[in-house]
């Protein structure tokens, strides 16, 4: 299938009121323009320097969201135009994004990363640590910025019920607090499980592969701003 027709294919498995986020990392600007022709304009990027290179060059009614790790000394460089920070999990990252989100007059939406999978390689804070975040001082004086839902990864695996077990964890603690802490996303799934994540009430999805095809690992180098 076509970059297009995978696109309407996604989008028709959905169900309403999901926000589709089409993952472009390593992909070129043709491929994204074919998803952009086909009427897609959510786009997500686990690179600052591959999402700065890519919005230079494209439509700028694009909304662009940075998925990946953020290292704080690398939010200057999206802070002009970046719609969405998805894997948030400090107050001192919170703190940089309104700061550089200041110096453009802009307030940028976040969600919190909660650690949902056992493997050590993936980030985010446990549901403690974000129940004292939400209420924190600090983060009221915050004006920048603003946490509009939750996020987390799932273990890498097939395993059906390992994945139930760490998305209804993440959709139980996003039902704890959504309406206190005035949250609107719980954005969890990716192209091999997020048909699973949307039973767990996941209502933004991240889709790469399943749209672009595999991920051209030899252009996934590391280097310049992350």
């Amino acid at each position: 299938m076509s970059i297009s027709e995978n696109i309407k294919r996604v989008k028709d498995s959905l169900p309403e009121g999901v926000a589709l986020v089409a993952v472009t990392k390593t992909k070129s600007v043709d491929e994204i323009l074919q998803a952009y022709d086909a009427g897609h304009r959510v786009f997500g990027e686990n690179k600052i320097q591959e999402m700065v290179a890519k919005w230079d060059q494209m439509p700028k009614d694009i909304e662009w969201h940075m998925i990946g790790h953020v290292q704080r000394n690398k939010v200057k460089y999206m802070a002009a135009f970046v719609s969405l920070i998805h894997a948030v999990d400090s107050l001192k990252l919170l703190n940089e994004i309104n700061k550089q989100a200041a110096k453009h007059d802009r307030v940028i939406d976040c969600l919190l990363q909660i650690k949902i999978a056992e493997e050590d390689s993936k980030f985010g804070i446990n549901e403690e640590e974000a129940k004292a975040l939400f209420i924190s001082e600090e983060l009221k004086t915050l004006e920048n910025i603003t946490i509009i839902g939750l996020m987390g990864m799932a273990t890498f695996t097939d395993d059906q019920a390992q994945l139930s077990t760490e998305f209804v964890k993440l959709q139980t603690f996003f039902n704890a607090v959504k309406d206190t802490c005035k949250l609107q996303y719980l954005s969890m799934g990716m192209s091999a499980d997020y048909p699973l994540a949307l039973e767990y009430g996941s209502n933004m999805i991240r889709v790469g592969s399943a749209i672009f095809g595999a991920r051209n690992y030899q252009n996934d180098g590391k280097g310049g701003v992350e």
